[in-house]
């Protein structure tokens, strides 16, 4: 019995001769991605880890191996554990916080936006809109806003006869402020998300359940929720990620802490989530602080 070539496809009349492939083909598309992963994240993760046993502080030309010394500081010296507590500490409040902003948020606008008419597609697409704009320049326009002398909320809140806020000099209102930017930045991702997500279940369920006579709430209780938990998922994980990469956002707003132009603005109070990062701040300036 003859067999058939695997390699020969018959359609029509005609028979087609499919090429074998290889498996370096396939590596040679990857390729180009993976030296971009490699280039761009990897190579600076490793000298990063390499710069922390050295004691180059970013400025001099010169450096040389310290070996464990600068890890040493980090986790038997008083100072050093103080450090790394406080940055883990802040990073997890900035992280939980900013987590429940764009959950809830997403989701409360989801659902508005979910009943409301085509018209108002456009107010959509305005929430979504920060996300377009560099975090730099939304942290300058938030720097001027939240300007403590000549900022449009202080002074707005002055011709209210109110008080002004310092809302980057205080240690407590930084972190509000830098959350207020995060959260005002990120919230129309949650949104769309949530959006899609909600507009691709099915009408039948919601249609069964006006049938049973339930109300709104258990419809949202035991429908729409259960049915969003793969979407919340993927936004727990993925605003989980990008929070404990935040740097921008309190760079360009607080300079690593409450912002007091005349004071060194190196106090890392505000997230600042590599402990490796604290190792090089230590030795970047004598009169970094807690």
């Amino acid at each position: 019995m003859k067999k058939s070539n695997p390699n020969r496809v018959k359609i029509g009349d005609h028979e087609v001769v499919l090429k074998e492939r290889h498996s370096w083909s396939d590596m040679a598309c990857a390729l180009p991605a993976v030296l971009l992963l490699a280039v761009l994240t990897y190579y600076p993760l490793c000298k990063l880890v390499q710069i922390s046993f050295t004691n180059w502080n970013l400025l001099k030309p010169t450096w040389e191996y310290v070996g464990f010394k600068n890890w040493n500081w980090l986790f038997t010296s008083t100072v050093g554990k103080r450090y790394m507590f406080n940055t883990l500490k802040v990073t997890g409040i900035y992280t939980v916080c900013h987590i429940a902003m764009v959950l809830i948020f997403g989701m409360l606008l989801a659902l508005l936006y979910k009943k409301l008419t085509k018209p108002y597609s456009v107010m959509r697409a305005i929430i979504f809109m920060p996300r377009y704009i560099a975090m730099s320049t939304c942290g300058v326009i938030f720097l001027w806003m939240l300007n403590a002398d000549y900022g449009i909320i202080n002074v707005t809140l002055r011709k209210m006869g109110l008080q002004g806020v310092p809302w980057l000099e205080d240690r407590r209102m930084a972190m509000v402020s830098v959350l207020v930017l995060t959260g005002w930045h990120g919230v129309g991702y949650g949104m769309m998300i949530y959006l899609s997500a909600m507009l691709g279940i099915s009408r039948d369920y919601f249609e069964a359940a006006e049938l049973d006579g339930a109300s709104g709430v258990q419809t949202f209780r035991y429908i729409t929720l259960p049915l969003l938990s793969p979407t919340t998922l993927f936004l727990l994980i993925t605003t989980f990620i990008s929070s404990m990469k935040v740097f921008q956002s309190v760079d360009v707003l607080t300079g690593g802490g409450p912002y007091i132009p005349p004071r060194c603005s190196c106090t890392i109070s505000i997230v600042w989530p590599s402990v490796i990062s604290a190792l090089i701040a230590r030795r970047s300036t004598p009169c970094c602080s807690l």
